[in-house]
């Protein structure tokens, strides 16, 4: 469990609660949920930002099959302890 609690919608300027917002859609409907390291995440919206643009490169990278990077990303989460 974290020891911060996840950003709230309700927090931050204008910008920040609607990219926010639309994180938590986009990984709401992509996971069925808001996991948390988002959450914390979300704290920052640049730090965010990044985040997600680390994912999207990750995700549309064409050079490794994608069952490939499923094991790879598994057994990477195996080694270090994640939950996720």
């Amino acid at each position: 469990m974290a020891r911060i609690s996840g950003a709230h919608l309700n927090q931050g300027g204008v910008f920040p609660r609607l990219f926010v917002r639309m994180v938590y859609s986009l990984t709401r409907r992509r996971l069925g949920r808001v996991v948390m390291p988002v959450q914390i995440t979300a704290h920052h919206p640049k730090i965010l930002w990044g985040y997600g643009q680390m994912e999207q490169s990750q995700a549309s990278s064409r050079l490794v099959d994608a069952k490939l990077k499923g094991l790879v990303q598994l057994r990477v989460a195996t080694l270090v302890g994640c939950p996720f």
